[in-house]
This record gives C-alpha cells, structure tokens and sequence, in this order.
C-alpha cells in the first residue's frame, strides 16, 4: 500500500503571517480605520506574544499589500490604508502577462460582463438609468478633448456595471478597466488625439442609443446593441493583433 504524503502535508503558517492576518482582519472590518496608526511596536508584540523581527515581518506582509504604510526614524510607524483596487488589478495583470493572455481576451471579457449589466439595468428603476444618462451627457463638453473623454469613457463602462448594485461585478470590471485605460494610454500616444475624435463621436452616439433602449425595458435588444458596439472597440481598439499584456504594462 502506498501512501500519498504529498496530499497529507499540512504548511504552518509563520508568526509573522498570523500576526499580519489578525491586523488584516481588523483593516478589512473597518476596526482599523484608512489614515489611524497601527500601535507601536512594543504594544504589538506584547499583545501578541512575538518577538520585534516577527512583528515586522507582520508590517513587511501587510506594507507588500499595501494597506498600511510604515514611515521610518524617530515620528515614524505604520498607519493604516484603505485597500486600493489598482493593487488587485497590479496583480491581476501580472497573472495575465504571465499566462501570455492577448488584449483581445481582456476586452471579450469585459463584453461579456458588461452585456450581462445592461440585461439587468433594462429592468432598473427610472431613476436609475438617470444616473447614467447624466454621466454620458457629460460628454457633449468632451468631444474635442480626447484625454477627457477617454476618462469619461471610462466612469461609463465602471457605472453601466455598478448601476446593478452587484458589487464583486463593479470590482471585477474596476480590474479589467485598469488594464484597459493602460493599452488607452499607449493606443493615443501612438496615434494621436485627432484620431481618438471621431471615434468618440460614435462612441457618445452609442451611449445615447443605449439609455434609450434601457428606457424601453428590452432587455434584449438592449443587450444585443451593446454587444455589438463593444466588438467593434474591440476591433477598433487590437484589431487582429495578438499584442499580449506584457507589451501594455511593462
């Protein structure tokens, strides 16, 4: 008989690890509020029965995820951060660049997750779709200012997404716009604003379409039009290129 040791092998964690999961926990809550100081050193390590390289190696952890800082010399110490969605999207796109993923499969991901927002915003109160027709009009002022509208190009994709109220959809398309707002930057300074313009005509001609067909309630129609305009940014935006993530974030 033989015996599987590796599947029997349980990894301790180390001091440090659980010091830095117990103030984790506390940041995450809110016990530990963005910009309050973490105790000293010495209180910590008395609160938690470690030694002083233990507990900075808890600090090191929590400083690498960037919820707290620590400031050296003699006024110095760690003071709390609020967790920062680009760290996540840092990460995630470091995941990507490693599996050599193309942009073609970010922007075909954001597709799909914002054709799924717009089937349920067809059923959204009036007020709701307000919101987000405020925010496209906003860009009637942008339509000579291609740096503007791409970022309001942008707070319109995240709100289409946030306007269903789901909140792990919101943060999903934060990280998937993240990445797109780099290979934006690097598109526009490869081809110039002049001809991000007419493109963004089309584009806030889509967005009107849009807040109409969700006032008409078909969620349907609604989602197959959008859809359909996302394609084309994407064939707009990669083309048949297989550039990788490596190439926009490096």
């Amino acid at each position: 008989m033989t015996v599987d040791t590796e599947s029997s092998i349980v990894r301790v964690p180390k001091a440090g690890e659980l010091v830095a999961a117990k103030l984790r926990r506390q940041i995450v809550t809110g016990e530990l509020k963005p910009g309050a100081p973490l105790p000293s050193e010495t209180i910590l390590m008395e609160r938690y029965g470690v030694s002083r390289p233990t507990m900075r190696e808890a600090f090191r952890i929590l400083e690498s995820e960037s919820i707290i800082t620590v400031l050296r010399g003699a006024h110095g110490g760690a003071r709390v951060l609020a967790p920062d969605g680009s760290v996540a999207a840092r990460n995630m796109g470091l995941l990507l660049q490693y599996e050599g993923v193309p942009l073609a499969d970010v922007y075909r991901a954001r597709t799909e997750l914002e054709v799924a927002a717009v089937r349920i915003l067809a059923d959204a109160a009036p007020a709701t779709i307000d919101v987000l027709e405020e925010l496209i009009l906003k860009g009637a002022d942008l339509l000579d200012d291609a740096v503007g509208f791409a970022r309001l190009d942008t707070q319109i994709h995240q709100a289409i997404v946030d306007l269903t109220g789901i909140k792990t959809l919101s943060v999903l398309a934060g990280l998937l716009l993240h990445i797109m707002d780099a290979h934006n930057a690097l598109f526009m300074s490869m081809h110039g604003e002049e001809h991000e313009r007419q493109a963004d005509r089309l584009a806030f001609t889509s967005y009107k379409r849009l807040v109409k067909l969700l006032r008409g309630g078909d969620s349907e129609e609604a989602a197959t039009f959008w859809g359909k305009h996302l394609k084309k940014v994407e064939k707009y935006m990669v083309g048949d290129s297989q550039t990788t993530l490596v190439e926009v974030l490096s």
